[in-house]
């Protein structure tokens, strides 16, 4: 079994290659969004919350959903503050990363997630979902709003 640290944005996109399943994180005190994309990195799609107990359970969670849906590579929303400094939860983040590195070995890279769940809100908003939906599902779509930019990022 291959295992890895933290690569950069450059080094996860050669790993993991042009036509790959990822998975994006969007790690939470008490939630974790959960999304995916197709393999032709075109669309990200919030696939689930996973509520915060034990590391365990988390991981258990993300193996599954990495074996079912054939995922080759995970990112991971990085909370930059928007002066572009890093604070706690940023550490808090790459101690996370850190953690499933240790059970999960896939590629993993972190994308500055500013503004992630203020976007996946007003995309929320426009498709008119209601208010409690919205507050249900924030975290997936937040998480997909990460990944989208990723894969964005991949295609330019």
């Amino acid at each position: 079994m291959k295992t890895y640290n933290l690569l950069e944005n450059s080094e996860f996109a050669q790993e993991v290659g042009k036509s790959s399943r990822l998975i994006g994180i969007d790690p939470g005190k008490k939630n974790i969004g959960v999304a995916i994309c197709d393999s032709s990195h075109i669309i990200a799609t919030p696939y689930e919350t996973i509520k915060v107990d034990k590391l365990k359970n988390v991981i258990e969670k993300l193996n599954k959903i990495i074996l079912e849906n054939e995922i080759k590579g995970i990112v991971v929303g990085h909370p930059i503050n928007m002066d572009g400094s890093e604070g706690r939860r940023s550490q808090s983040t790459k101690d996370f990363v850190k953690n499933i590195l240790k059970f999960i070995s896939l590629p993993v890279t972190l994308w500055d997630e500013r503004l992630s769940s203020e976007g996946a809100f007003k995309s929320m908003e426009k498709l008119n979902i209601n208010s409690s939906s919205k507050k249900e599902r924030l975290d997936e779509n937040s998480a997909a709003f990460i990944l989208q930019g990723f894969i964005d990022y991949l295609n330019k």
